[in-house]
């Protein structure tokens, strides 16, 4: 018996890299920034130089893009201001993949 609908495909870290990366440019255009380096190394502060409102705007489109499933508000509420101060694209990528592979199997 075949399902009726197709299964929905597993969150990859070069899927919601790309995912991510996109985003940024968003949020970056506005500053006229958007052709700078994005991997998975990049810091938002250091790097890309994000202040807390380009954050809100993140989010945003991280909600866009996931629903309710992916909440970054949530996910740094979570970490020291430090922690903060040098997250990585990498370190929030990792997040999106676990949050959604979550809920697919929840």
């Amino acid at each position: 018996m075949k399902p009726t609908q197709p299964a929905p495909a597993q969150p990859t870290v070069d899927t919601v890299l790309a995912d991510i990366t996109g985003m940024l440019r968003t949020v970056l255009a506005e500053y006229g920034d958007d052709d700078v380096p994005i991997g998975l190394s990049t810091t938002f502060n250091r790097d890309l130089e994000l202040e807390s409102i380009d954050l809100v705007t993140l989010a945003g489109l991280l909600e866009e893009r996931y629903g309710q499933r992916v909440n970054l508000a949530e996910f740094l509420a979570g970490m020291e201001f430090d922690e903060i101060v040098e997250l990585t694209v990498g370190r929030l990528v990792e997040y999106v993949v676990w949050s959604l592979k979550s809920t697919q199997a929840g």
